[in-house]
């Protein structure tokens, strides 16, 4: 093999390269949003609304005494894979985007993870929860309702600790949706998408944190999953148009 061989295979491998390689990255952003999606509901709704009761501090203790399997598997477990595949999705999707605009496109990876990691803190909440009703060094410190209103009181800081951290989730998915938008490799209906699901996200958060009794509108709910669901599922599906990707990050490169 020739000096100009090699030379000429050097050239074609990386070209290869970019074209392949963000329908892969597409691929499996798409697949760690589905397992995000089905951790989530596990941790965030099915743990909840099984084990906690409310207004009932008793029964609510109760349950999670009784299902501590549940709750340290379903709650804490389930929420470990949902931090640790936001960490590897908000990378992908930082490199995905980055042809846009690599600026932006770091922008909008921050405040993913700062949320995550807001919600790993978080999760010491339900930790606390645990101790408090099964190490026998607090069990026997506190008597029964001194011992329920504390759990209840952990309970709320976690509720309210995972709001906050959504809250920083906004600036992401607005600029997630600008980014898409502008892109032209992916379909500018999903960043509108993304762009109305942040307005979602900035009613519900100021909702939760600011107001009592708040319950989250259909509408709000709505708008956050279409997008939460479609964006996905067009990764999986379609991926990106990856010559208009190695065109954009052609010029951004130049």
């Amino acid at each position: 093999m020739t000096v100009n061989t090699i030379a000429s295979e050097s050239v074609r491998i990386p070209a290869r390269t970019a074209r392949t390689s963000p329908l892969t990255i597409a691929r499996i952003a798409g697949i760690l949003y589905l397992v995000i999606t089905i951790a989530a509901i596990v941790a965030h709704f099915y743990v909840p609304s099984t084990l906690i009761v409310p207004d009932d501090a008793a029964a609510t203790a109760s349950n999670i005494t009784a299902s501590e399997t549940l709750f340290r598997f379903g709650g804490i477990g389930a929420e470990f894979v949902v931090l640790l595949s936001e960490i590897v999705l908000t990378v992908l999707l930082y490199v995905l985007l980055k042809p846009v605009s690599r600026t932006l496109s770091l922008v909008a990876a921050v405040p993913r993870l700062i949320m995550t990691t807001i919600h790993g803190i978080n999760l010491l909440n339900y930790f606390f929860v645990l101790l408090l009703l099964t190490d026998s060094s607090y069990t026997a410190a506190f008597d029964a309702d001194q011992q329920q209103a504390l759990v209840s009181l952990f309970l709320d800081a976690h509720h309210y600790g995972f709001a906050i951290g959504i809250a920083f989730l906004i600036l992401h998915v607005f600029v997630l949706g600008y980014l898409i938008y502008k892109s032209g490799y992916i379909p500018r209906v999903l960043g509108i998408l993304f762009l109305l699901a942040g307005l979602g996200y900035l009613i519900d958060s100021v909702g939760i944190l600011l107001l009592t009794n708040y319950e989250t509108p259909g509408i709000v709910a709505f708008l956050i999953a279409t997008a939460e669901i479609a964006f996905p599922l067009w990764l999986l599906v379609k991926g990106v148009d990856t010559e208009r990707w190695a065109a954009r990050a052609a010029e951004t490169a130049s």
